[in-house]
């Protein structure tokens, strides 16, 4: 029987694969590739908590493939002398992927594409990651999306899930092919391993992204609309880093989730989702936007240009301001942070310490687990106002009321922020206002915040008016 490459890349996951059953369905033996080229992903390669998620995913994946008789062949290097090799190695008639749709990947994929079949092979791409893909969807006037709501309308309008497939019962193996590595060469778990405290929390793969959307639809789902922005509560679906790596495919959440709650929470979450969706639309359409702003007005904004000092302040969780010091350290200790707690911490980023917000996305990049190039860029324009569809410069997240709505007690402060684990609930979200009595309850924290809430808001406004 032929052979067939299957190219692993962002969807390492054996059910739902359309890559893995085009193969099949062609009647070629499959051989499970993956190929390491961060090189290859322009300015964005991707970061380390990433890398560390990814290297657990691969051994589960290949562990999964192992159960079925086959395994996964790894590989580093340039992704087309290493597909070219291993074509004329294995006498492998045709290589099958599923699409990417960050730019750099997208542009060299096409030329890949094109060498391929240069040299007489049968090459397929697939639709491995979106419920629409980014060319799908369109305005009346035929141009891409610039605001959520008609976007995600339009989505609706057109809602043709794919059918769930099963993960193949067995797999053919295929013997060593000349210049495959261990894992373990690829070096993506850090050293020293400061990822130690994630995997208490996390189980990357698809048995645990089965075992993540099966929790959120028997626990969390009745109640996300009430829920899903409260950081003290455990309401969102964590399945951002799944969804990332391609653990699960979005059709298969959708489809699993319409039977596990109401119609009207399913389509609160789904809209969520549609949010994930739209990002790849603007990153494909606008695919400047992770460097520069989409807005150009916002390249002349007075940002502040920040010292070591004031910026390490933000990232570790040292501002003072217990709701963002909060969430900066959940990302730290998990490489994970509630959404809610995302645009409250890159407010106070872009618009109460007036940063650019290009800073908070490399930090976001480097220590998040679902770090996403679509998502990550849509979330911090979004947030600073320079973005598609994005808050107004003027709407400033005031970190203090958003802690008193959306974390009443403090539990969740208290969670990620021990110096203020034994004071008073009602002191945990602006312990600067205590009495001076109270200032004893308070040990190693700082006394206020690094920039005052309400003049730097002031400030921010400022600059802006002279931008306009």
């Amino acid at each position: 029987m032929p052979a067939a490459l299957v190219w692993f890349r962002n969807d390492l996951r054996l059910r739902d694969h359309p890559a893995l059953q085009a193969a099949l369905k062609a009647g070629l033996t499959p051989i499970p590739i993956y190929i390491h080229a961060p090189h290859e992903e322009g300015g964005w390669a991707p970061g380390p908590a990433s890398d560390a998620w990814r290297h657990r995913a691969l051994v589960a994946l290949d562990a999964d493939l192992r159960q079925r008789g086959s395994r996964l062949h790894v590989f580093a290097g340039d992704s087309l002398a290493v597909l070219q090799a291993l074509t004329a190695a294995t006498g492998a008639a045709a290589v099958f992927w599923n699409r990417r749709h960050e730019p750099s990947v997208d542009a060299r994929d096409a030329g890949i594409r094109r060498e391929l079949r240069r040299d007489g092979l049968r090459v397929e791409t697939h639709n491995g990651s979106l419920l629409f893909e980014p060319w799908q969807l369109e305005t009346r006037a035929g141009d891409p999306f610039r605001v959520f709501t008609p976007f995600w309308k339009a989505a609706l309008s057109a809602w043709n899930l794919p059918h769930l497939q099963p993960a193949p019962d067995t797999l053919p193996g295929f013997d060593a092919v000349p210049g495959e590595i261990p894992l373990d060469a690829l070096g993506l778990q850090p050293l020293p391993r400061w990822d130690a405290g994630f995997w208490s929390r996390w189980m990357p793969g698809e048995r645990g992204a089965a075992l993540a959307l099966r929790t959120f639809g028997d626990e969390s789902l009745h109640d996300y609309r009430d829920g899903r922005d409260r950081p003290d509560r455990s309401v969102t679906s964590r399945l951002s880093p799944h969804l990332h790596f391609g653990e699960i495919a979005p059709w298969r959440v959708a489809a699993e989730l319409a039977d596990a709650g109401s119609p009207e929470q399913w389509a609160v979450y789904m809209r969520e989702l549609g949010w994930r969706e739209f990002a790849h639309h603007v990153l494909h359409h606008f695919p400047h936007t992770p460097d520069t702003n989409f807005n150009p007005r916002f390249d002349d904004f007075d940002w502040v240009e920040p010292t070591p000092a004031l910026l390490n302040a933000w990232r570790h969780g040292r501002t003072g301001v217990p709701i963002v010091d909060a969430g900066m350290r959940e990302l730290w200790a998990t490489g994970w942070m509630h959404n809610r707690v995302r645009m409250i911490v890159a407010s106070f980023l872009t618009k109460n310490m007036r940063i650019h917000w290009r800073n908070g996305a490399c930090w976001f990049w480097d220590t998040l687990v679902d770090a996403d190039l679509a998502s990550n860029t849509l979330g911090w324009q979004w947030v600073a106002g320079s973005g598609v569809d994005a808050a107004p410069y003027f709407r400033v997240f005031n970190p203090v009321l958003q802690a008193r709505k959306f974390d009443p007690r403090g539990e969740y402060i208290a969670r990620w922020v021990p110096e203020l684990g034994s004071t008073p609930a009602q002191l945990r979200h602006a312990p600067w206002e205590c009495a001076p009595d109270d200032r004893s309850l308070i040990s190693g924290y700082p006394a206020k915040p690094i920039v005052d809430p309400a003049s730097s808001r002031r400030d921010a406004l400022e600059a802006f008016a002279k931008l306009k």
